[in-house]
């Protein structure tokens, strides 16, 4: 499982990556090629935030169960 956790935080972090580099600054921010970028870096952000929630609950639980 920790494995697979620290696959999916990358791939998220490279999607973040990937759609920052694809702004074009030049542009208005409501173009439709910056709305799409935005959208991605929304959307890969939240995927990290998740996937770190995930990380943390898993390690609360193992501590949990350690107590016990």
């Amino acid at each position: 499982m920790n494995k697979s956790l620290f696959v999916l935080i990358s791939i998220s972090l490279i999607i973040f990556l990937i759609n920052v580099y694809n702004i074009q600054w030049n542009k208005s921010l409501n173009s439709d090629e910056n709305i799409i970028a935005l959208i991605g870096i929304v959307a890969s952000s939240c995927a990290f935030l998740l996937l770190l929630i995930l990380k943390i609950s898993i390690k609360i639980s193992k501590e949990k169960k350690i107590k016990n």
